[in-house]
């Protein structure tokens, strides 16, 4: 299972894979985060796909209060 922080705007459309569930903390859903199942990066280009994602969201990411 991957994790990935993609920001709010390429959640939805991440949610309309197969491979990809909502991330949930204490059941709570965690908008902009998801999870990606094995399949969903099988391949060395579905990979750099989901790290992508994560790269081009990372600049606008806030970090949590301590």
């Amino acid at each position: 299972m991957l994790m990935c922080r993609i920001g709010t705007d390429a959640y939805d459309e991440a949610l309309e894979s197969n491979y990809v569930s909502p991330m949930q903390f204490t059941g709570k859903e965690m908008k902009g985060y998801v999870y990606v199942s094995e399949d969903g990066f099988k391949t060395q280009k579905d990979l750099k796909r989901w790290l992508q994602l994560c790269l081009d969201f990372n600049p606008f990411a806030k970090a949590s209060k301590k």
